[in-house]
């Protein structure tokens, strides 16, 4: 990471790929752990799971019907019904060996019952009379109906080969097979194979749990009445959201005031429950900006008492306050070479050494921040082996509602990175147009892309019908 000196003089500017290659080589993936399914869904598989036993289990019935040697319908019409005798009953959960079905023999089968033995066939309800003695069944009678229920005789509209309607056992899967591979991420699928072999559990990297927190006295909550001069705070929960969507754990902190000790105290009592701390705002170079005032004094120590600090870290925060246990804190502001979003800075903070990074606070300096830099690094905490969004290339067509006249390329200053929003039509002809301006503080345009823009360091201006580099977003 860059020095203080450094950051002072401001002689070092960062690629967008130094910072994020920086953030991804700190963070690590969390430990594993075992959690019960449901928590364990959209979390990554540490371990390959086998099969314990045959799935399914058994030969079982995969219609409501009859279970029939097959041989005995195989002259059966609507003309000349095969007639058997019913002698039972078959449901799902019994065990299926209670009756056997002999020549000239049948039994009533519901849906995932075991096919009895002697049974090699199952007739479907809506094949026979449903042993009414009139024509074709659409349903099968009560269980109590009596004797149109499971005795009396069936008459077999329909012949049916070996096997018909019968789902063999180790059909889907079979004990020893590798269910799950380590990697996998756990969607609604796989949690219901685990389920389904018997696994109550799983041993997966957790989701992140991530503490996001705006900074600035202006902003108020959404359903507050605004004072003269704020606005509604909506960083925080777009980056909430974001880091959601993202796989996250989230946890949403209101905006704080613009004082270094407030913020201080406020970081402390996250540290607790968070993985990864991401604030917005503070850290560009105004007078009020608080995330750079509250983190940076201890930036400023030599690096033997940083050495010092470090070794100390295992022994943890009881009984420090909170500014001590910020001050637990190393962390770089950096200047990127990117439009918007040049102010960043990421570090680690407190005794655990939880990553931060401190995004601007420009709504759409924060999103895209948020995209380039927090997204991948809350997916390399889960284990995730893609981190980043698709890349793709498309045509770059004006705006709608640009008019008959064609407005001027779109422009972007020479040695930074510009990521711009988009509306992206995907297809054999990838386009993307412009949607909004360049300005970082445009939500409304922001909350209709659905895809980045990039325009490299070195292009200074992109003309229409030309392809460009897109992020897609959705």
């Amino acid at each position: 990471m860059s020095s203080t000196t450094e950051q002072a003089t401001g002689a070092r500017t960062w690629s967008v790929a130094e910072h994020l290659d920086d953030i991804l080589t700190a963070v690590q993936p969390l430990e594993p752990i075992e959690l019960n399914l449901l928590d364990a869904q959209g979390c990554v598989l540490v371990e390959q799971v086998t099969v314990p036993v045959a799935l399914p289990p058994f030969d079982n019935s995969s219609m409501d019907g009859y279970a029939v040697r097959a041989a005995d319908t195989e002259r059966a019409s609507e003309a000349s019904p095969a007639v058997l005798t019913v002698i039972g009953d078959v449901a799902a959960g019994s065990s299926g060996t209670e009756l056997t079905v002999g020549p000239g023999r049948a039994a009533r089968i519901m849906t995932g019952a075991p096919l009895p033995p002697g049974a090699d066939a199952v007739v479907p309800v809506e094949w026979t009379d449903g042993g009414t003695g009139a024509g074709p069944a659409r349903t099968m009678a009560p269980h109590s109906a009596s004797p149109q229920g499971s005795g009396g005789q069936v008459r077999v509209h329909r012949p049916v080969t070996p096997h018909a309607h019968v789902r063999a056992r180790g059909g889907d899967v079979c004990a020893g097979d590798v269910a799950l591979e380590a990697g996998t991420v756990l969607g609604p699928p796989q949690i219901a194979l685990l389920s389904a072999i018997g696994r109550p559990a799983a041993r997966v990297r957790p989701r992140p749990r991530v503490v996001v927190l705006s900074t600035g006295s202006e902003l108020a909550q959404p359903g507050e009445e605004l004072a003269a001069g704020q606005i509604y705070d909506s960083n925080s929960f777009a980056l909430a959201a974001a880091a959601k969507d993202a796989g996250a754990i989230v946890y949403r902190v209101g905006a704080v005031t613009d004082d270094a000790e407030t913020l201080r105290a406020t970081i402390e009592d996250q540290l607790i429950r968070a993985d990864l701390l991401v604030t917005t705002g503070g850290v560009s170079v105004g007078a009020y900006d608080v995330v750079k005032e509250a983190l940076t004094s201890v930036a400023e120590e030599e690096p033997e008492e940083r050495e010092g600090e470090a070794a100390e870290a295992t022994e943890g925060a009881v009984g420090e306050d909170a500014e001590q246990a910020v001050h637990r804190a190393h962390v770089d502001f950096r200047t990127l070479a990117m439009q918007p979003g040049k102010p960043q800075g990421f570090g680690t903070i407190g005794p655990d050494r939880t990553p931060i990074l401190t995004l601007p606070g420009n709504p759409v300096s924060s999103y895209v921040s948020f995209e380039l830099f927090v997204r991948p690094a809350i997916r390399a905490m889960m284990g995730l082996a893609d981190l980043h969004r698709p890349v793709v290339r498309a045509t770059l067509l004006p705006p709608h509602g640009a008019g008959d006249e064609e407005p001027a390329p779109l422009t972007s200053p020479e040695g930074k990175r510009q990521f711009l929003r988009g509306t992206y039509t995907g297809g054999e002809r990838p386009e993307v147009r412009p949607v909004g301006g360049s300005g970082s503080h445009l939500i409304g345009a922001l909350a209709h892309a659905d895809a980045l823009i990039v325009l490299p360091e070195t292009v200074t201006k992109a003309a229409w019908g030309g392809e460009v580099e897109v992020v897609l977003l959705s």
